[in-house]
């Protein structure tokens, strides 16, 4: 696709940059560091697409030559709690240990920033773990380090592969970027030079 603006990504995940580059876009990443934290009485749905947008805000000064600005965040929900990156190892079992054998809600909230405008949005996704032993989760999160992940796991890996039976909703939300709902919503900032 042929796009008509600069498309700058203000993350530091490599999924969000991989998830893009594979669905033909082309752009500059510009990691911006950003506190996530949020209002405890925020409703759980509402952090993902808070923090999307607090870290756009962040990022405004990036905004040059027309570009447009991609910021992201994922949470994970389970029983009306969030379960935001664990700080260590430890904390990453135990939420992989609280997940597993049960359902639990992805949401992405995206925001796209430009000189005139502004989106905000979330993907949302159900995902179904199996239930783990204690042994193979000490073997996911010593394997996997995954303490860069929202829920203390990456659907891209052993968890995903061998432990995660179903989904509803997209993957490539789960991996950090509903990249469907990205590309329509670019629509609407004159981004495709050969699309309507």
């Amino acid at each position: 696709m042929n796009q008509k603006r600069p498309l700058i990504l203000a993350s530091q995940s490599p999924r969000r940059s991989q998830l893009l580059r594979e669905s033909g876009f082309q752009f500059q990443v510009c990691p911006l560091d950003v506190d996530e934290s949020f209002p405890e009485t925020m409703a759980p749905e509402s952090v993902a697409p808070y923090l999307a947008e607090k870290k756009a805000l962040a990022g405004k000064h990036l905004l040059t030559n027309r570009a447009i600005l991609l910021t992201a965040d994922s949470v994970v929900i389970k029983g009306g709690v969030v379960y935001n990156k664990p700080a260590d190892a430890e904390e990453a079992y135990q939420m992989i240990e609280e997940l597993a054998g049960a359902q639990h809600t992805v949401v992405t909230g995206v925001c796209l920033l430009a000189e005139e405008k502004q989106a905000v949005f979330s993907g949302v996704t159900q995902v179904w773990m199996e239930e783990m032993s204690p042994e193979e989760i000490r073997f996911y999160v010593d394997t996997y380090m995954p303490t860069d992940k929202a829920g203390g796991y990456g659907a891209q890996e052993w968890i995903g592969l061998c432990k995660i039976n179903r989904m509803q909703g997209t993957y490539p939300n789960v991996m950090g970027l509903p990249v469907n709902l990205v590309y329509e919503a670019l629509k609407d900032f004159d981004f495709y030079a050969d699309l309507k």
